[in-house]
């Protein structure tokens, strides 16, 4: 089994990280100034600023 790659508001954090709201049309249309926040591993995911997103991690740049 997988690790899951999209986190609601409530979920634990998996790993130590940022997390950045992606959404249903992210791939489509983008998300203007998505929020973005730094999670350790155990932490709680806030709320979100739209009910249609969830919390994706952020990739290694």
């Amino acid at each position: 089994m997988g690790e899951w790659t999209l986190f609601s508001p409530g979920d634990r954090a998996p790993n130590d990280g940022v997390y950045i709201e992606d959404g249903d049309n992210s791939y489509h249309m983008g998300i203007q100034n998505p929020k973005k926040v730094t999670l350790s591993k155990g932490d709680r995911f806030p709320e979100t600023t739209n009910h249609e997103r969830r919390w994706k991690r952020m990739g290694r740049r």
